[in-house]
Order: C-alpha cells, then structure tokens, then sequence
C-alpha cells in the first residue's frame, strides 16, 4: 500500500533547490504596476501578479482595493471556465491531505488545479497561522497547482469575504478547477455552497456520533459525502458509516436535478478511492449540464452575491460615516442600561444616515 508521505525523486525535484535561488531577487510591493500589468499577466498565468492581484482584493487600503476591483471587472470575461468545487469537514477530518491526493491525481492526468484555503482568524487577534501550504506538500510544489491560503477576517460561515472574487481570478489564469476549502462544519459553513458547482462533505468513522455531529443542512446540500481514513482498522467503521449516512440521506428532500447523492469511502492518505470519487464529482458536472441546472445555478449564486456585496457596502459605509460613530456610543450606553430597545436604537441611526444621504 503506497504511502503519500513516501515522495518518489522525481516528485522532490519538482520543488526549487537551493542553486535555483537568485539571491538579488528583490520581490515587488503588490500594490505597484498597472492594472492592464495585472491584467496581461494573469491571462498570461503569471502566479506572483495573481498572488499580487488577489492581495489586492483583500486588502483593507482603498487604493489598493480599488485597484484590485478594476482587474476582477477586467478579467470577468475571461473567468467562468473552471469547474468549481467546495471541500467541507469536521475539523481533522483531513481535508487539506484530501485535496492534495485529489490534486495529485488532477494534475497527474493534465489538469492544473488552483486552491483557495480559508484559515480562521483570531477574534482577539485577527492573525491566521495560514498553515495550509505546508499541509499540501506536492501541490505547493507542482507547477500546474496553486494554493492560496487566505484568512476568514471573521467572515461568516468560514469564507474569506474575497474568495469569489480570488475564484473568478484564478479562473482568469486559467486553471481547469478550483477548490475551495472551507475551516470546518458548522451552520454558517454553508455560506460556500453559494459559490462552487459541487459540493463534498468529507466525514470520519468511528469517531463517535457522526450523525449527531453534523448539521443537516449541511447534508442536505452535499453532492457527495465522502468517509476518509477508511484504511486499515478503520475499514470496517467506514462501510458502516456509509450505511448510516445512506439511510439518512434517504430522508432528506430529492436534489433538484433528481441526482441522487452518493456516499463513497476514501484514503487520501493512501490514496484510496480518489480517482472513484472523481469519476462521481465528472458524472455529476454532466449531469448538472445536460438539465441546465449548471448554468441557472451559476445564475443565481451572481444574483446572490450581488446582494451580499449590497449588504456588505451598506453595513460598511454605516460604520463609518462620521455622525453615527458620535451617536453610536452614547446610543449603546442606553441600550446596555435599557433605556431604549435595541430594534429603536438600530431604527434611529439608520434613519440618521438615510436623512444624511
């Protein structure tokens, strides 16, 4: 049973050696060159201008972030090409070995992959270890993947608030797949779902009350479940966790294209039924296409993102128009000693702004 952590020679050398170093290279601030440089370069797939780029559109500088804006508008027509898909989990489920075993396989068969990580950021801090990359040892190396970690800044549902604008550029550079890895499982994790055309919910066995564990919206909006670790001892807890989802998944309303959702078993870190789990994930994107619920799915996931970003523009120009930052203390001192109802308080400063505009 091959071992992924084994590296053959020639996967080694796909990494820079010590000799390939350019000592004088002085690396360029993200926020210099032009935006038609940016945008050259990323059709070009120029991966430091995408690395760049994608800084740009996280950044919380309004230069910078203006300027990132105009490359994603530049570059819409040239995204849309990529099959996009989230990976999901319990945390330890082994996503990150997960996708690195899949984007072997991917790139192996002459695709090139980008992935899109997502660290959980401090709520005291705001820092990300950001430790993804070092978690996918071929892909980071490989020169047909990119791997990107970005962190939450304390997005809900575990999604850098930019990731689909990071999708739509990687698309630009013109990766085959995207994947988008999300930081764990919970009722707001669902938030990805609105930006992939598939769905996997990676799962263990044998760790207690799996059912239990998991929210079932989330399994509701699975397009395959995938049991991981299902080697050695654990084989046989997997088969019965595939039972066991099975049945539940049997409860649950049809998928809207009468696809019926499959439950496999896998080990990424063997490599173990990657290349099955595949096959499902291309049977589905065609099944998807000849209903045309791909195209309208697309459809409505821009529409929705058109008003999260509607939301997200109003709730910052909020926060940050000089008069409610006067009246936002005084009107919090109220609330805390319930001289006034939070829905007023929050009626009164918008209704403040609204009269300013």
């Amino acid at each position: 049973m091959p071992d992924r952590n084994q590296k053959s020679d020639s996967q080694k050398k796909q990494g820079l050696s010590a000799d390939a170093v350019n000592p004088t290279y002085k690396p360029k601030k993200y926020g210099s060159g032009s935006k038609e440089e940016y945008i050259e370069g990323i059709k070009s797939g120029d991966r430091a201008l995408l690395s760049r780029a994608i800084t740009l559109i996280e950044s919380s500088r309004e230069d910078y972030l203006t300027l990132g804006q105009e490359i994603v508008e530049a570059l819409l027509p040239y995204s849309g090409n990529s099959v996009r898909i989230g990976i999901t989990g319990v945390p330890g489920v082994g996503k990150s070995t997960f996708i690195d075993a899949l984007g072997e396989m991917l790139v192996s068969s002459g695709k090139s992959i980008a992935v899109l990580t997502v660290d959980p950021s401090s709520s005291r801090s705001g820092g990300s270890i950001l430790g993804d990359k070092t978690r996918m040892e071929f892909l980071s190396a490989h020169p047909d993947a990119y791997v990107r970690p970005s962190p939450t800044s304390g997005t809900l549902g575990g999604v850098a608030r930019k990731t689909r604008e990071a999708m739509l550029l990687c698309e630009a550079a013109g990766f085959d797949i995207v994947c988008i890895e999300t930081v764990g499982v919970g009722q707001s994790e669902t938030v990805v779902k609105s930006m992939v055309d598939f769905f996997l919910l990676l799962m263990l066995a044998g760790a207690g009350d799996e059912l239990q564990g998991i929210k079932r919206g989330i399994m509701e909006m699975a397009d395959l479940i995938a049991i991981n670790k299902a080697d050695g001892e654990n084989k046989q807890a997997a088969k019965r966790a595939v039972l066991e989802y099975k049945n539940a998944l049997s409860l649950f309303p049809p998928h809207e294209t009468g696809w019926k959702t499959p439950v496999l078993t896998c080990s990424a870190e063997y490599s173990l039924g990657i290349s099955e789990l595949w096959e499902k994930i291309e049977e589905f994107i065609s099944h998807s296409r000849e209903t045309g619920w791909f195209g309208e799915n697309r459809r409505s996931q821009t529409k929705y993102w058109l008003h999260e970003s509607i939301a997200h523009q109003l709730k910052q120009q909020f926060y940050s128009d000089p008069a409610i930052k006067k009246e936002l203390s005084d009107i919090e001192k109220k609330v805390t000693a319930e001289q006034m109802s939070p829905f007023k308080a929050a009626l009164d400063l918008v209704n403040m702004l609204g009269k300013r505009q």
